[in-house]
């Protein structure tokens, strides 16, 4: 077994690496532009939405609970649309350093239970590519794999999704490459 204290270094730098390539897929590449869509006269509909007082928080529509969503009314509601989901936020601009320092707090978060797996399944002196097998399965299944269920349950496009699973895979490769390249010999 190996422990968490001896993979401080794999863990803190496949950190720091997932950040950088999440900025540069993010803020260079051109690949994520298309993932939404303004809304349709946007200024009528954002006036609309003022006007409901709507706080931050998770909103469904049409909304009904469990029983009511097989009545005829909630069929007729359905079928006159819109459907959706909506997340809304505080009425200011997006805080992105707090975005970004609490997505930092991800990454190192994946890279603890990626040293914690490997710790516990990866010998010392375990080749390079036995250890990269290990961590980067552990940490696509993080960042990757669980994009899926955005795209089941919560409507994102299929084409967004698929990118953000391969906004996964590049991590977890970086997480594998640190993990097999730092793993103690």
């Amino acid at each position: 077994m190996v422990s968490l204290a001896a993979l401080w270094m794999p863990i803190v730098l496949s950190a720091i690496f997932v950040f950088i390539a999440s900025s540069i897929i993010h803020m260079f590449l051109p690949y994520h532009r298309s993932d939404y869509n303004a809304l349709p006269e946007e200024e009528k509909t954002l006036a609309a939405l003022r006007g409901l007082g709507l706080k931050r928080g998770m909103y469904v529509f049409p909304f009904s609970t469990h029983k009511e969503m097989k009545s005829p009314a909630m069929a007729e509601k359905y079928k006159l649309g819109p459907v959706g989901m909506m997340t809304v936020l505080n009425s200011e601009p997006p805080p992105m350093a707090k975005f970004l320092g609490l997505w930092f707090l991800f990454c190192l978060f994946v890279g603890v239970f990626v040293a914690y797996i490997c710790g516990h399944t990866v010998k010392v002196g375990t080749p390079y590519l036995g250890v990269f097998r290990v961590a980067g399965s552990v940490a696509f299944m993080a960042y990757g794999v669980g994009r899926l269920s955005d795209a089941i349950w919560r409507g994102q496009t299929w084409s967004a999704t698929i990118k953000e699973v391969i906004d996964g895979l590049v991590y977890g490769l970086l997480t594998a490459g640190t993990f097999g390249w730092l793993w103690p010999r």
